[in-house]
Order: C-alpha cells, then structure tokens, then sequence
C-alpha cells in the first residue's frame, strides 16, 4: 500500500503572533515539496485561529497539540474538539510523551481524547514511545505494546488515526535510535495495527519522531513503515523545517 508522507511540526509551547511571518515562509516553500507529502504545523492554542486563515487554499495543513475529552463543560482552561474544529485545525496531537510525563496522562485519557477527534471529524495523532530505563530494560516492545492497545479508541480508521512513535529519550536531546531500531520499532507497530485494526492498519501512518532535523530526516524516512515525521525544534522555522519534507 502506498502511503503519503506526513511532515509534522509541533511547535509546543512556542510562537507568537509574528511568528505568521515564519508560517508564510513554511507556506511559499511548501509549493515546491514532493507532490506526495503533506505538511502540518501544530502550534499554540494561541495561534491556530489565525494560522489557519493564513494556510487557507495552501499545502499547509493547521493542527492542535492537546484536546479535551470532553464536547463541553464546566472545565477550565481546556479546549473541546468542536473549539479546535471550529477555529481551523484539521488534525490534533494526544498522548505526546510531554504529556504523558508532564500531566500523568494514562493510556485510558489518550484514548478518550483521540475518540473525541475522531467523533469532531478530526484526525488523532497518537504518540507512543518508551524511556530509557524501559529500552535498556529491554521493555520497548511491551511498553510501546501497552500503549497502542490502550490509546487506540474504537473507530480508528486510516482515514482519522495516525500513530507517532517517539522514543522518548531522544526527543530534544540531539540523539537517535539507529535506523534498524527504527525499523524493528516501526514494524512492530504495523503488526499490532493490522491485529487491532484488521485491514485499515495497514492504511494508518506511523510517524517517527524525536530530534528529527535536516540531517538525519532522508535516512529516517527511507527505513520502511516509516510514513512521515514529527518534528519538534526543527519545525519553528522553514529554512530547517522544509528541509525535512524535500528529504523526501
């Protein structure tokens, strides 16, 4: 099955409202990319509104970084899938490992979130990964394992779901696995896709992420069932984001 590669950038907890003029310049350079990638900037809560309006009729796509599970409520401080529908997003990342951490996430909360997208007609980025206590340990697979089972919410569908696995001790930190475990990470995920899945499995994108940049993206990209990238420090500007959707 042929796949489309996604480039996504999550922009976390950075960009103000002159940082349009770096989405401009992601926007013009985005035209001259491969026809078969998509691109995608998930930046503050802040900014999709008006990023959205700037990424309109362009190859850019706009998405969220975190969602509530719930439509609507007494919950302050948090945004609803319909809020980030509404305000132009067509994509929304759940269970980043910053969350995970950060927030005590559990598989169960991801799992509530990424149906909420779903039923907004939206599509879920779901993140997976282990440590490094859990890969030196020799726990990657189950943890990895663990996760999908209890992230994925029902429904999921190539269409709506794509799966980001980011090996969390290399997520910021300049360091990467090497491309066979990439590889054997990768294919492990497609396997418990398709036996979650069945078919559509097969259709779903997995995203490899964590320190991700110009350098190392065509090799990371050519390892197999690797359909895309996420990308954190590197997608804050288009001279080092671009680079990444034209290794291609």
């Amino acid at each position: 099955m042929t796949r489309s590669k996604l480039i996504a950038g999550n922009w976390k907890m950075n960009g103000l409202a002159a940082s349009t003029a770096e989405l401009d310049k992601i926007i013009a350079g985005s035209r001259d990319l491969p026809a078969r990638v998509e691109v995608l900037v998930c930046p503050p809560f802040t900014l999709i509104d008006r990023f959205a309006d700037r990424a309109e009729r362009s190859r850019v796509a706009i998405g969220a970084q975190d969602v509530h599970a719930k439509e609507s409520g007494a919950h302050t401080g948090c945004i609803s899938a319909a809020m980030l529908r509404d305000a132009g997003a067509s994509h929304v990342i759940v269970g980043h490992s910053e969350r995970r951490t950060d927030q005590k996430e559990s598989d169960a909360e991801v799992q509530a979130k990424a149906a909420a997208v779903i039923a907004a007609g939206l599509i879920a980025i779901v993140c997976v990964g282990e440590t490094e206590a859990e890969r030196d340990a020799g726990e990657a697979t189950a943890v990895v394992g663990r996760q999908l089972a209890g992230s994925l919410p029902a429904g999921a569908t190539a269409a709506n779901l794509v799966v980001a696995y980011e090996p969390v001790w290399a997520i910021g930190t300049g360091r990467t696995p090497s491309t066979a475990d990439v590889a054997e990470m990768h294919a492990f995920i497609r396997g418990r896709l398709r036996a979650q899945l069945g078919g559509e499995g097969e259709g779903v994108r997995i995203l490899y992420g964590g320190s991700v940049k110009a350098s190392n993206a065509a090799e990371l990209l050519a390892v197999p069932d690797v359909d895309g990238a996420l990308v954190g420090g590197a997608s804050l500007t288009a001279e080092q984001f671009l680079p990444i959707g034209q290794a291609v």
